[in-house]
């Protein structure tokens, strides 16, 4: 049924959590790869990012890619093929890049219950379910 599964987590919020059982099982069940990818957000215009060190970028990417295989390692049961991805921009825009080129045909996301604010300016999870082009299974709390 699925080949391969996307779980973009967020490794600053512990709710993220809720969303891999359910990845997990899905995987089991089918076979399926698990991409896992760690989003870390852009440091914004031009003019900020002058202000951290040169190679401040790459440094927190290496960071997060160890933090993310320590996720891995304690959420995700062996026999589960696992693959990090790490990438820093916009979190929608990335989850959609990295669902289009690992192919996954599902993508797995935590959500927040949104509170009338979001309904107005929509969370990341309404963006990707609205531009994905594989199915999306969003997990709430």
């Amino acid at each position: 049924m699925y080949k391969d599964i996307l779980l973009p987590i967020d490794l600053e919020h512990e709710s993220t959590e809720k969303a891999v059982p359910v990845a997990v099982n899905l995987c089991q069940l089918t076979g399926a790869n698990l991409h896992v990818l760690a989003v870390l957000p852009d440091v914004g215009m031009s003019i900020v990012s002058q202000y951290f060190p040169k190679d401040y970028e790459k440094k927190a990417l290496a960071e997060a890619l160890e933090r993310c295989r320590a996720f891995v390692k304690q959420h995700v049961p062996d026999g589960i093929q696992v693959r990090h991805v790490v990438g820093s921009g916009t979190v929608y825009d990335l989850i959609l890049n990295t669902a289009e080129s690992v192919k996954a045909d599902l993508i797995v996301m935590w959500s927040h219950r949104p509170e009338l604010k979001q309904y107005l300016l929509g969370p990341h999870a309404a963006h990707v379910v609205r531009h994905a082009q594989c199915s999306v299974l969003v997990v709430r709390d």
